[in-house]
């Protein structure tokens, strides 16, 4: 890595354990979540960090779940386009459209770069529910310059609002498409890549990342760069949390 001067696998004690993937693409979500929530508790057992590579964002809450019960006072960062927070979505409680406010309801949620909202959305962030459950939400128009980053008052302002053990969501959708053309649903005004690797080094170097997932890649043929992209943004993540126990 060539900002912290090593190899992330080389570290003292931190290696990778790939598993196979799942079979969840003809699950019901809520056999979908199941399954994510089983293998996360297996993982759990040991003293591994879990790292979920999804398709679409609702695979995040079975791997949340699994860390709750593992783990006191787990607080949950949102790198995304969308807020994700609707109670139902064609016709299901969990689609990714909802997964947030899924979340939410087992721990605190502090949502980043927000960008693309419904009503019903909107509605939800300004009544005293969504208060009670603690999300806090700082959009893109309030907080990122138009270079695609955070101040660093601001990314002190986010840190505060999370407890000493975070898990970290990244919806490829974040990022600006400018750098980040392959995902489902892009909205412009996001993140560039330096932006977001400025709040997740800062988040590893003061909080306890306890797991991560980077989801709603959605690769476009013969256009290989974002996938190398979410790739490395990956590796970044793990050498960030990696160099943090070290220190």
């Amino acid at each position: 890595d060539e900002e912290l001067g090593a190899e992330t696998l080389g570290e003292e004690g931190c290696s990778v354990n790939t598993l196979a993937p799942l079979e969840v693409g003809a699950l019901s979500p809520e056999a979908m979540v199941d399954s994510v929530y089983g293998v996360s508790k297996d993982v759990l057992k040991g003293e591994s960090i879990p790292v979920l590579l999804g398709g679409e964002h609702s695979v995040t809450l079975g791997l949340v779940k699994a860390l709750i019960e593992k783990h006191d006072e787990v607080s949950v960062l949102q790198l995304d386009a969308h807020a994700d927070l609707r109670e139902s979505y064609g016709g299901s409680s969990l689609s990714h459209a909802c997964v947030m406010r899924r979340v939410a309801e087992l721990a605190p949620v502090t949502q980043v770069g927000i960008r693309s909202l419904c009503k019903e959305e909107a509605d939800f962030l300004s009544s005293e529910d969504a208060s009670a459950k603690k999300i806090n939400t700082f959009f893109a128009k309030d907080h990122l310059s138009e270079c695609g980053s955070l101040t660093e008052e601001t990314i002190e302002k986010i840190s505060s609002k999370l407890g000493k053990k975070v898990y970290i969501t990244i919806d490829t959708d974040a990022f600006d498409p400018s750098v980040m053309p392959s995902t489902g649903t892009p909205e412009p005004g996001g993140f560039t890549w330096y932006g977001v690797l400025a709040l997740l080094r800062e988040v590893c170097r003061r909080k306890s990342v306890v797991g991560f997932d980077v989801v709603e890649l959605s690769p476009i043929k013969d256009m290989v760069a974002p996938d190398f992209m979410a790739a490395k943004l990956v590796y970044k993540l793990m050498g960030y949390i990696a160099a943090s126990k070290n220190e």
